[in-house]
């Protein structure tokens, strides 16, 4: 299935059970095209005074490339244990496991076009981390560094501030509150930081909470 595919799908989709899902959107793009892919659904529900995640992988093949498609409003207290339940299938298959198969989340981009950002290595922690320098994305646009409040637009140089050794391993956090929108405008940032990630010792989890 080709990139095109992916716009008719979910367009059909979502006309045919009238309504949409709400995807984020970001300046920039990190992946434009993928192709053989498989699209998931995360659709945001209420019910009373309850929010819910709605999941709708029918159309998922696990060799496939997985496009999670997932409503911005969604908080991650609730969207982060479905999306480690999806990863967890994937990472567990064996019959049908294709190595070079990976997923990605999708966003709306400058031009109103479909783009992606890899999450394929992420391992998601619902704790506090034991250890490490916590960078912990924060509501209202703003990153906590080790207990010092930064702003996001000046957190690029304030990490220029920090020592570049090697012994300090960098941890990402994320506020469980935030919408899962603001997590994937904070996920493009760490991404598009004009340091080189592989300078830094940064493993491959976050921590949510």
């Amino acid at each position: 299935m080709k990139y095109f595919s992916l716009i008719v799908l979910f367009t059909f989709l979502s006309c045919g059970n009238k309504e949409d899902i709400l995807l984020p959107k970001a300046n920039t793009t990190i992946v434009k095209n993928v192709d053989d892919l498989s699209p998931i659904y995360i659709f945001f529900r209420t019910k009373e005074k309850d929010t819910l995640a709605e999941v709708n992988r029918k159309n998922s093949i696990i060799s496939t490339n997985w496009i999670l498609n997932i409503d911005k409003r969604l908080p991650l207290r609730i969207v982060i244990p479905e999306i480690m339940k999806l990863q967890d299938k994937k990472r567990t298959e064996k019959a049908h496991k294709n190595e070079k198969a990976q997923n990605y989340y999708s966003y709306a981009d400058i031009g109103k076009n479909l783009a992606f950002i890899p999450f394929t290595n992420v391992y998601y922690k619902l704790e506090k981390p034991k250890s490490g320098i916590v960078v912990f994305f924060l509501k209202n646009n703003e990153v906590q560094v080790n207990n010092v409040i930064v702003k996001k637009e000046k957190f690029q140089d304030y990490l220029n501030t920090l020592p570049s050794d090697k012994s300090n391993k960098y941890v990402f956090c994320f506020a469980k509150e935030l919408s899962f929108g603001s997590y994937l405008q904070y996920e493009i940032l760490i991404q598009s930081l004009k340091f080189s990630m592989s300078e830094l010792n940064v493993g491959n989890e976050e921590f949510v909470y």
